[in-house]
């Protein structure tokens, strides 16, 4: 602990013991220095600080070094912006600003606007589960997510999102989970895939399955497109719809529900994302979410049908005699450079306004 001291003693304190061991006035240093009265009165007071030109005149005056006189004044005046600054304050709010993206936490409405620091140190603290600013967050329980691998993602920002996350899931009415007819159900939830209007459907059908679909707006730095964890002996399935795009909404969520199908049980993260995700378990992941949106055969079939000419109307004639939307044929093209990512963007509807009843808040399904 760093002690601070209840007072500190000014340069005009020693200036005035030194007059007054020789029997000098002020007048008589103003008249030795050349100074005017008023400013050697000044300086005795604290109300004008000591230069370095008159750190020399008094290291001249009473036999000492500028140095004395210059340490003096700088610890004085440090010492007085402490005690206006407060000090400990900007430490507290300094430390919650580095456990949380505050901002952000306030304009969703995720806290309550109240800058007030005891307040905001007591919401920060209950929004991430820990009992004071000292802890650091950790989620909790094990979570698999995917995000972006070519940026660095700030931890804080999403355990944030998990967390708020496990707060929208908690109010969720689901049934009864169970790994067994959830895999069962993997054929009837790609029929949804085959256009956007199908995605309204979503909460309800894994709520009946008892899961949990929330979808949360990714937080600035957090790069999270989706994760999937348990609260309870329920899974939560978490998107971002960081790109907010039919392709990107599809594969993410097939991602996930892959994760749950092959039984991965995830990793532990705090704020510094210590651990990486599961390399193994991702790439397993992505393997199956590919092969259930499009079966390789099927599509590697119309690969070489096109004879590397994809159109619009290719594109749609294979996407619906597989029963999917466009715009996840067009995607699996951008990613496999088949086609320029300028080419077809059209097909790549936008998934949020199916959405608008179950983003970032708690529904009734």
């Amino acid at each position: 602990m760093t002690l601070v001291p209840a007072r500190m003693v000014k340069p005009g304190d020693v200036i005035a013991m030194e007059l007054e061991a020789r029997g000098w006035t002020q007048k008589d240093l103003a008249e030795i220095m050349g100074r005017p009265l008023q400013a050697v009165n000044e300086i005795v007071n604290g109300n004008k600080q000591v230069t370095p030109a008159t750190a020399h005149e008094l290291a001249q005056v009473f036999g000492t070094t500028p140095e004395v006189w210059m340490n003096l004044e700088t610890n004085y005046r440090l010492f007085a912006a402490r005690k206006e600054a407060g000090s400990d304050d900007i430490k507290r709010r300094s430390r919650i600003y580095s456990l949380a993206p505050v901002k952000e936490l306030i304009k969703r409405g995720w806290i309550p606007n109240i800058l007030d620091l005891d307040e905001l140190e007591k919401n920060v603290c209950e929004f991430l589960g820990i009992g004071d600013i000292s802890m650091t967050p950790s989620f909790g329980v094990p979570v698999s997510r995917r995000h972006s691998e070519a940026r660095e993602p700030e931890g804080m920002a999403q355990i944030a999102v998990l967390m708020r996350a496990r707060q929208l899931a908690k109010k969720h009415k689901v049934g009864k989970f169970s790994a067994t007819k959830f895999k069962a159900a993997i054929p009837e939830l790609l029929e949804f895939s085959k256009d956007v209007a199908g995605i309204e459907k979503l909460p309800a059908f894994f709520a009946n399955l008892g899961a949990h679909l929330v979808i949360v707006p990714a937080l600035s730095h957090s790069y999270m497109d989706g994760a999937v964890f348990y609260a309870g002996a329920n899974p939560v399935i978490l998107l971002t719809l960081r790109y907010d795009r039919v392709d990107n909404f599809w594969f993410t969520l097939t991602h996930e529900v892959a994760h749950l199908v092959a039984n991965h049980h995830g990793v532990h993260i705090d704020s510094n994302l210590e651990k990486p995700s599961d390399v193994a378990a991702e790439q397993t992941a992505d393997k199956l979410a590919s092969e259930w949106l499009l079966e390789s055969v099927t599509y590697e079939k119309f690969l070489s049908s096109s004879g590397h000419f994809y159109s619009r109307e290719t594109v749609a004639s294979y996407a619906d005699s597989v029963k999917r939307h466009p715009g996840i044929v067009v995607g699996r093209l951008h990613h496999q450079n088949k086609v320029p990512y300028s080419h077809l963007r059209g097909m790549l509807e936008k998934v949020s306004p199916y959405l608008q009843k179950c983003i970032d808040t708690s529904y009734a399904v």
